[in-house]
């Protein structure tokens, strides 16, 4: 908590929609990530009609590309956590201190863009435990799950988790503007 007020009296940590002066507009994140964050839940509630082992595919397989898609030059999209199940989403290093305020204080459901190192900037939104995601994440998982759970990821941490509970970040990270 302290680093995060450090942070915030620095002002390398703003609110949600602050933005310098300057002549160029801060980039959008939540626009950024709308369309990852509605195709994401398209696809795991599809891939969950097709039970619950399926919906494993979709965050393996489907998650990356539709991040991927999300992005473009200059944008990267993706997810964090501070319980992983894929180490490829594990946490850069900006993210870090969002993560460990977020879990000293999970009520807190404010998005957040922070200026990054180069004159890149990041933005941050909670995602919390869903009751479809209790298929996968939740408590007591069926089996099956568990032991495709297993087989693909044995170092798997993502799991215990209640409906409402903090599950991670998504985050977007906008290169420096081109000083052209």
């Amino acid at each position: 908590m302290k680093r995060l007020l450090s942070l915030l009296l620095l002002g390398v940590i703003t609110p949600a929609g602050a933005g310098g002066p300057g002549p160029e507009a801060p980039p959008d994140g939540a626009a950024t990530l709308r369309p990852f964050k509605r195709e994401l839940l398209a696809a795991l509630t599809a891939g969950l009609a097709d039970g619950a082992a399926n919906a494993i595919d979709v965050c393996r397989l489907q998650a990356p590309a539709l991040a991927a898609a999300a992005g473009g030059a200059g944008i990267t999209v993706g997810r964090t956590s501070h319980k992983l199940r894929n180490p490829a989403n594990a946490p850069r290093a900006w993210l870090e201190p969002l993560l460990a305020a977020r879990l000293a204080d999970p009520g807190d459901r404010e998005p957040r863009t922070v200026s990054l190192p180069g004159g890149g900037s990041g933005y941050v939104e909670p995602i919390y435990v869903q009751p479809l995601c209790l298929a996968c994440h939740g408590e007591s998982l069926v089996p099956e799950v568990q032991a495709k759970l297993g087989k693909l990821y044995p170092q798997d941490q993502a799991t215990g988790f209640r409906e409402g509970d903090f599950r991670g970040l998504f985050w977007v990270e906008f290169a420096p503007p081109d000083p052209r």
